[in-house]
């Protein structure tokens, strides 16, 4: 772990995409720079963690090497989850699966959990830490709650009001409720034995409530949202995080 006057390493999960940059157009492993600079500008140096795809072990090899010499990790938002990995069939809006990052962030998140490393879980995040703690998944939530608040359309964010709920780390971190940035057509079903419901959306007519944070119960920062805290000027989820990893 960080000691004094060492700048805290925190891992960043990426994805691989089709990209271009100048006068190349190939396959690149891919972090939005908004995540990049969140943790820079809380104090910390970004480590960028790619899938693996071709590695002989597969793509979850090596995850605990990467684990132990980091201070803290986040896991990027990104494409939908394989909802085999929670016993379900996929449902036709589901999009983007891919296995082998499926498989990679696993691995590092069961690493994580392991060592007790902290942990903020973004978007698509909270959802793999549900589904690995033994949740699942509303596999496209506006046939839940009626409506596209959560995700005007693909590749849009909207405003969201949440409420934290009291005595959770997210409530000591954020206050009472706040406005967020969301972009999510998925959301936590069954929540996972072990987390705790720490942040809720107003459900349609007073209906349920969607959940939009949860937390680790017995763990010093291991925080998941369901909304993008690197898309907000506010830098108060990252700064907390880097100071856990201090």
């Amino acid at each position: 772990m960080s000691g004094t006057g060492r700048t805290p390493l925190v891992g960043l999960t990426t994805y691989y995409a089709e990209a271009a940059w100048g006068p190349w157009h190939r396959p690149a492993a891919l972090v939005p720079a908004a995540y990049v600079e969140q943790v820079a500008a809380a104090g910390a140096r970004p480590v960028l963690l790619p899938p693996t795809r071709r590695s002989p072990d597969g793509p979850a090899s090596g995850a605990g090497e990467a684990v132990a010499a980091l201070d803290a990790l986040v896991l990027i938002g990104g494409a939908d989850l394989d909802p085999g990995s929670y016993g379900q069939e996929r449902h036709e809006q589901v999009a983007g699966v891919d296995a082998d990052r499926d498989a990679a962030e696993d691995a590092l998140l069961g690493a994580a959990l392991a060592a007790d490393l902290p942990l903020l879980a973004i978007c698509r995040g909270l959802q793999l830490l549900n589904v690995h703690l033994g949740g699942t998944l509303h596999q496209h939530l506006p046939e839940v709650v009626g409506h596209r608040g959560h995700q005007p359309e693909p590749g849009r964010f909207d405003d969201v009001t949440v409420t934290t709920v009291a005595g959770t780390l997210a409530a000591r971190l954020l206050g009472p409720s706040l406005d967020v940035r969301c972009s999510h057509h998925q959301a936590v079903d069954r929540l996972a034995p072990g987390l705790v419901p720490s942040a809720l959306a107003p459900g349609p007519d007073g209906g349920p409530p969607v959940l939009e944070a949860a937390e680790v119960a017995g763990r010093r920062f291991a925080l998941g949202v369901q909304w993008h805290p690197e898309e907000d000027e506010d830098g108060r989820l990252f700064e907390a995080l880097v100071e856990a990893a201090r």
